[in-house]
């Protein structure tokens, strides 16, 4: 294979994901209806519903422009030797193999960001916020992009320096290293990523005394679960959405209620929420989660050692001396065939997890309120409730409401 020829790949590969995206878009916009479906009577009111599927209108047009805008930037990069400029300048500028990378690496980030900012800024203040959902200010917004510069840097740069060194150090062997070290740090996130990383963006505070904490604590015996961490955080800092998560096992689990949650939904309704959240402890999704993300890293990193001495890599970029963080760079986008599987499989997982817990919150709660919730959850966000099984298929980490409410009943709980 020449140069040329896997240049030919890679951007087939890139126009590929992207038609794919769009296909796939296009076949969801094909169920949208200007009627209420009989499906829908009783969750949605024609006012209520004509809001939400306008709301789906305008962000299927902002992908489209922002998805193409990408493309356009993306190829450019490369029928202009973008690429070989930027590492040019790394090279030139340091003669350290992990801080090239990191200049490099850095280069793009930076840009792609600052590239990004419009788009992000037009879909929180005029999408967002011609819908009721905003409430992110001006100054939140720009700390939380300097925020996300700060974390980028010390954790994405942090770990590519940890697989560069022990490329250098093990051979063809560091990808062995890297898994370890790299599923060692996901664990570590999984633990304390509500103790580390939100407290940089939101303010978290334990559920106060209460009737609600009360009906919390009384769920909480009665299913044998062992809940000594709620906490409800500031989400209305940035939105009106509402939602909930667990994170953490063993000793370091942690249920997290958005405040919006609190204000939307009634006390039996939160409660079905948390039972829900419980549901997944019990069955063990989140280290489900974990292996699967573990399986899939290993799985890359292996593959990843097999060509990232091809000097083919980083020729098909118009750069003659080989580098890792070339190699890399490509075999990200060529390894995105294999990432859409894996996150093909991992939806499926997931998605089965959720009915799980939906039963789970059901059956040792009630299944009435867990309907309920569900469904001022999913019509208070302007959820589509109708989407395309293929797009559910390959985007949904969720079930949709319908397909949830429809395996509740069919538990006959």
């Amino acid at each position: 294979m020449t140069a040329q020829t896997l240049l030919y790949i890679i951007i087939g590969v890139i126009l590929f994901d992207f038609l794919l995206e769009r296909f796939l878009d296009i076949l969801n916009r094909s169920r949208w209806s200007d009627s209420l479906p009989e499906s829908l009577q009783g969750i949605y009111d024609q006012e209520k519903y004509s809001k939400q599927q306008n709301y789906e209108r305008v962000k299927f047009k902002f992908r489209q422009v922002a998805s193409t805008f990408s493309l356009v930037t993306m190829l450019l990069m490369f029928l202009l030797n973008g690429f070989a400029f930027v590492n040019t300048y790394a090279v030139s500028s340091v003669h350290q193999p992990i801080l090239q990378a990191l200049i490099f690496f850095g280069i793009l980030m930076f840009a792609s960001s600052i590239l990004g900012i419009p788009f992000k800024y037009y879909r929180t203040f005029y999408i967002e916020e011609r819908f009721g959902f905003n409430k992110t200010t001006s100054k939140t917004f720009v700390l939380d992009i300097l925020k996300g510069w700060l974390l980028g840097a010390v954790l994405g740069g942090g770990v590519l320096a940890l697989v560069i060194w022990f490329f250098i150090w093990a051979g063809e062997y560091f990808w062995l290293y890297a898994w370890g070290a790299i599923s060692f740090i996901m664990i570590f996130m999984a633990l304390f990523y509500s103790n580390l990383i939100v407290p940089l963006f939101n303010k978290q505070t334990p559920l106060e005394e209460g009737e609600l904490r009360s009906k919390i604590e009384a769920f909480s015996r009665e299913a044998d679960f062992k809940l000594d961490n709620i906490y409800v955080i500031n989400s209305s800092k940035r939105s009106t959405k509402s939602d909930a998560y667990f994170t953490g096992f063993g000793s370091r689990k942690r249920i997290v209620l958005y405040d919006t949650l609190i204000n939307d939904l009634s006390d039996e309704e939160i409660v079905a929420v948390l039972a829900h959240e419980v549901g997944h402890y019990k069955k063990n999704h989140t280290l489900i989660g974990i292996g699967l993300s573990v399986i899939q890293t290993g799985f890359m990193l292996f593959l990843l050692s097999l060509f990232i001495d091809s000097p083919l890599l980083s020729l098909a970029l118009g750069i003659s001396k080989p580098a890792f963080h070339i190699g890399l760079l490509v075999f990200g986008i060529l390894y995105s065939p294999v990432s859409t599987v894996f996150g093909v499989i991992i939806n499926a997982v997931t998605r089965k997890n959720e009915y799980q817990a939906d039963e789970f919150a059901a059956v040792h709660y009630d299944h009435v309120h867990t309907c309920d919730a569900l469904k001022k959850l999913y019509v208070n966000n302007l959820s589509n409730l109708t989407p395309h099984p293929l797009y559910v298929f390959f985007n949904y980490s969720h079930p949709t409401l319908l397909n949830r409410l429809e395996a509740i009943n069919d538990n006959d709980v």
